[in-house]
């Protein structure tokens, strides 16, 4: 009887180990898609090599009036096929569909944001008077 209760134990408590891994680092927590200027795109790492990138979102308000504000979103690619097409495409406007996951794994990469398509390239061709920066001086 007390094997059978140990067998039983240990395979509950094995059972709970796995879903508790699989919730903490496999559950898909979000998905969604996120637009904004590749700033950088990488590939890096001392013993998983993994692609990190950045985008920068731009257009937000702050509480000063007339101010502008950049928001920040790094993530990871796992795949190699959208990876080649992101190393190719730093400067441009892109919409990226991600998943987001509730912890890193080090192989697939060092955020919990990992790209899985992507739906939009678009460059930014400045059109004839507009003026990235304009210094108001005294």
């Amino acid at each position: 009887m007390k094997k059978i209760l140990g067998v039983v134990l240990g395979i509950f408590i094995l059972t709970v180990l796995v879903v508790f891994l699989w919730w903490r680092y496999c559950f898909v927590f979000g998905e969604g898609v996120k637009a904004g200027t590749l700033n950088f795109f990488v590939r890096k790492g001392y013993v998983f090599k993994t692609w990190e990138g950045r985008l920068i979102q731009e257009g937000f308000r702050t509480q000063t009036p007339g101010a502008l504000q950049s928001n920040e979103f790094e993530f990871s690619v796992v795949n190699d096929s959208i990876a080649r097409v992101l190393e190719r495409t730093g400067g441009k406007f892109v919409e990226l569909r991600y998943k987001e996951y509730l912890n890193p794994l080090p192989w697939r990469g060092m955020s919990t944001y990992v790209v899985v398509e992507i739906l939009n390239i678009e460059s930014h061709s400045a059109k004839p008077g507009d003026i990235p920066y304009q210094f108001q001086g005294n």
